[in-house]
């Protein structure tokens, strides 16, 4: 039996102008990846400061500086096209990373501010 989940990992951006690492670990029964969306509790920084290199089981899904509003969506969309369409990649080694940068902009002021990365999965077996 399969079934669609959406995951959700969170980075911290504390540090202005500073790229965030972080590798995510995926669950064991995640068969697929269908989908990525990036939303934050700044939106307003993230679209305008974030940028952001993305990589799955080593794989280059988004380079390096492609932009995070690119990954974002708005309230007037409908939420199940909300996700950006990856086709069903497959975790491999179940590890998600990200490189999130905080890019300086004049129009807005560095706060702290959460980062998170939403996933459509697949997954097989029991929750």
């Amino acid at each position: 039996m399969t079934k669609r989940i959406k995951k959700r990992f969170d980075i911290t951006v504390e540090n202005q102008g500073a790229v965030n690492s972080k590798t995510f670990e995926l669950d064991k029964n995640i068969t697929a990846v269908h989908g990525i969306l990036l939303t934050s509790d700044r939106d307003d920084l993230l679209y305008y400061r974030g940028s952001n290199k993305i990589e799955l089981n080593r794989q280059e899904i988004f380079p390096e500086s492609y932009e995070s509003k690119l990954l974002m969506t708005g309230l007037n969309v409908s939420p199940n096209d909300r996700f950006y369409n990856l086709g069903g990649i497959a975790p491999g080694n179940g590890k998600l990373k990200v490189d999130y940068m905080d890019n300086p902009d004049e129009r807005l002021a560095f706060v702290t501010y959460r980062v998170s990365v939403y996933l459509d999965c697949e997954i097989t077996g029991e929750l």
